[in-house]
Formats: C-alpha cells, sequence, structure tokens
C-alpha cells in the first residue's frame, strides 16, 4: 500500500508539472514567411489568415536608405501589425494602434530583413478569434550601398568601417557614460548608418544623410543639435549619443 501510495504521488506531482508547465508558457514563436516580389517589381501583397496566437513575421529583404511601405486590412478590428528591425525578436519601430489606420510608411536605417509581425491583440487572441488579412508591401528608392573596402577599409570581421566609444545616456542605465558604437560609411559626405552596440548586440541605429540624421529604428522622436563638430542626438528625452563628424565621414 505505501509502494502504491508514493507512486500516486509522483503521478500527481508529475501532472501538476505538466499543468504548471502548460500554464506558464507563452505564446508560440511567430511563423516566419519571406515576401518574394516578381521580377521588376517592387511591391506585392499577400493574402493570408491567423488565428489565437498564431502571428505571422514577414520578412522583407531592403537597404538603409529605401522606403518601406506597408498596409494592412483584416477581417477582425483587432488585426493589427509591427515592423522589426533586423535582428529584433520584440522592439518594434512601428507598431499599431487601435487610434491609427493600419499603414506605414517610413525610411529604413540600415539594411537587413525587416519582419512585418502580423498579429491579433492579446483580448482577441486570448479568446481564439481569428482573421482573415491582405497585406501590402512595398520597397521603394534607391538604396545607399556601403563604401567598398577598396574605398574605406573595414574593421577585421565586421562591417563597420570604424569602431569606437561614443558618449552616450541610455534609459534605466544611470551608471553608463559611452557606448560602443560601429559605422557603416555610405559616402564621404557623412552619409552612414550608424550603429550602437550594447550587450546583446545592436541596440540603436541612426542613419544619417549628409551629416544629418533621417531615420532611425524607433517609434521615439528624434532629434538633433550640432555642438561643434559633434551631432547630438536625443531619442525622446532619455536617450542621447554625441556622434562626431569624423566618426561618420572618415575625416
Amino acid at each position: 500500500m505505501k509502494t502504491m501510495t508514493t507512486r500516486a504521488l509522483a503521478a500527481s506531482a508529475a501532472l501538476l508539472l505538466a499543468g504548471s508547465l502548460l500554464a506558464t508558457e507563452g505564446p508560440p514563436p511567430p511563423r516566419r514567411e519571406r515576401v518574394a516580389f516578381a521580377q521588376g517589381a517592387s511591391s506585392a501583397t499577400i493574402k493570408g489568415s491567423l488565428k489565437g496566437y498564431a502571428d505571422v513575421d514577414y520578412l522583407v529583404r531592403a537597404a538603409a536608405g529605401q522606403t518601406l511601405q506597408v498596409k494592412l486590412q483584416g477581417s477582425n478590428l483587432q488585426n493589427y501589425f509591427n515592423v522589426l528591425p533586423p535582428g529584433s525578436a520584440n522592439v518594434a519601430m512601428y507598431a499599431g494602434n487601435i487610434s491609427a489606420e493600419q499603414s506605414w510608411s517610413g525610411v529604413l536605417p540600415a539594411d537587413g530583413d525587416y519582419a512585418i509581425r502580423v498579429y491579433l491583440m492579446r483580448a482577441a487572441a486570448r479568446r481564439n478569434e481569428s482573421s482573415k488579412y491582405a497585406l501590402s508591401v512595398a520597397v521603394t528608392g534607391k538604396p545607399l550601398p556601403p563604401l567598398s573596402a577598396a574605398r574605406d577599409a573595414k574593421v577585421a570581421g565586421t562591417a563597420y568601417h570604424a569602431t569606437a566609444k561614443v558618449p552616450c545616456t541610455l534609459p534605466y542605465q544611470p551608471d553608463v557614460k559611452s557606448c560602443d558604437a560601429g559605422v557603416i560609411r555610405r559616402g564621404n559626405d557623412g552619409t552612414a548608418t550608424f550603429e550602437a552596440i550594447g550587450s546583446s548586440g545592436v541596440q540603436r541605429r541612426i542613419l544619417f544623410v549628409q551629416g544629418k540624421p533621417l531615420a532611425a529604428d524607433t517609434m521615439d522622436p528624434v532629434t538633433a543639435t550640432r555642438q561643434g563638430d559633434v551631432t547630438v542626438v536625443k531619442v525622446s528625452d532619455n536617450e542621447r549619443y554625441d556622434i562626431p563628424d569624423a566618426f561618420l565621414n572618415g575625416g
């Protein structure tokens, strides 16, 4: 009887543990699908459907300086989309919301795969609702290619033409006074992608054209001021980078 009781207790504990794990598991990762344009085309419309937490990431290959245009029409009013910059798992540079038309257009700060995440808002997903949708995607404009290594030598083992530490201020990190940074130069006139690099990878990308910031991978407002030969870029009120002209143009 004692052996049977022990086994029963063990089985019950295993069931409780399994139930606990299932209860604490998050939604599954988004399904990934690459957007393919027909030959000679720069836009495409994808029709699909989703249910519950079955998000879809549509990957679009694009380059710095190009413009990405996205529009979503869903049968469910809670069907939104986000745009995530290359390498980002969850931090978006655009997020849909109930007060906005489900469309977005923006200049891209870097080269790579941008993810358009199509999803249902949490309340609708929790109710296991569904939506049929049409997603229109376009990439327009001329890219700003990086300077070749023959024109501007690259740091060994990286895509950067230079790396440095720059003065910075970061949200919720009052002790941080400088950030590791890399620059991908796209001209000798201050046209470049500045990348601030954190412990887990790139934490901010800013595209400069002729020395002025044009685009960044953030939803927050970006402002810039000049202090001598340094451009001070602020993202909202709690993030700042002091970027020397020489870092951008190689002078």
